[in-house]
């Protein structure tokens, strides 16, 4: 009998294969092919270091919230954010054994600009609005691209992916519940979110990545769809989120910056005005409005709690 062990690389893959095909879970000691591991790592690092990076733009608004009750609310939004970066590094560190790397090696590759973070966390938040607008519609935009991997071919990552979305449904309702209550209120705080809309709807167009071929001119193959990590294209998922969102920015009276923006009957899709796409480029370089001050403040962070770091990794702790 020929043992999983002294099977083909060719065997193995087309095992692989079926058994995602047939709806089974890989785990982190299952045989798996380079490029689905590569891809894993490399998507779930970015996850957890942009959950990381995305705790920055509204703990600036924790000190400055305009209640106790609102202090409170941000401040546990930050804490589940840091929580979620955590369990998704301890994901990505399994997957890294093979290649000797752990958290320490993510970290290091963000400082370097390896490993980049989500484009939203590199802009401003200027006013209290914006701290509403992330928890409404950059979360909102989270939890529809992460409900598409919940049943990822991956079991660690959709498993930890279950307890966040379920935490993330809370924080875009703590987000509503900010931008409901300015848009209830003063006139200037009417036109403090029309002005926190207009200043991230390029961002939030961008948040899903370039479209396919048809919308960018290009033809990369997506292996998260071709191994079942998700079942959904990044224009699918953009489109999505119009649909859900787009009646709801309206019915609170707001416009929308795009005077192109339309749902085309025939199609049965959104049509609307492209962003700069190499702007989204720069971003992810490190090159935002906010890119170096947030990488600062996250190496001095991690520089000065080595020590922790180093007490619990020690055999003798006491």
């Amino acid at each position: 009998m020929v043992t999983a062990g002294h099977l083909s690389e060719e065997k193995k893959l087309e095992r692989f294969i079926e058994r995602i095909n047939a709806g089974e879970k890989i785990e982190a000691d299952d045989w798996m092919p380079e490029e689905y591991r590569k891809t894993l790592i490399k998507l779930i690092s970015m996850h957890g270091i942009s959950e990381i990076m995305g705790a920055l733009p509204e703990k600036e608004w924790v000190p400055k919230a305009p209640s106790l009750k609102r202090k409170l609310g941000i401040m546990a939004k930050v804490q589940d954010e840091m929580g979620h970066g955590q369990l998704l590094l301890r994901v990505a560190e399994d997957l890294m054994k093979p290649y000797g790397k752990n958290r320490e090696t993510i970290m290091e590759d963000l400082f370097s600009g390896d490993l980049k973070f989500h484009n939203v966390f590199h802009m401003e938040a200027p006013t209290w609005a914006d701290a509403g607008l992330i928890g409404w519609l950059v979360d909102g935009a989270a939890i529809i691209t992460q409900t598409n991997m919940l049943d990822a071919s991956y079991g660690p990552y959709a498993r930890a992916l279950k307890r966040i979305c379920a935490e993330e449904v809370f924080h875009a309702q703590h987000g509503e519940s900010i931008i409901i209550a300015l848009a209830e209120g003063t006139k200037e705080q009417r036109a403090m979110i029309q002005d926190s809309l207009n200043r991230w709807w390029d961002s939030l167009l961008m948040f899903f990545g370039p479209g396919d071929a048809s919308t960018t001119g290009t033809s990369k193959q997506d292996t998260t769809i071709k191994y079942k990590i998700r079942t959904k294209t990044n224009e699918q998922l953009r489109q999505d989120f119009f649909t859900k969102y787009i009646p709801r920015v309206l019915s609170l009276g707001l416009t929308l910056p795009d005077e192109t923006i339309r749902f085309d009957e025939e199609t049965g899709k959104w049509v609307y005005l492209q962003p700069d796409w190499s702007l989204f480029k720069q971003i992810i370089k490190n090159k935002g409005p906010k890119s170096e001050e947030r990488l600062r403040l996250r190496k001095i962070s991690y520089e000065t709690n080595a020590w922790v770091r180093e007490a619990l990794g020690s055999e003798d702790v006491s």
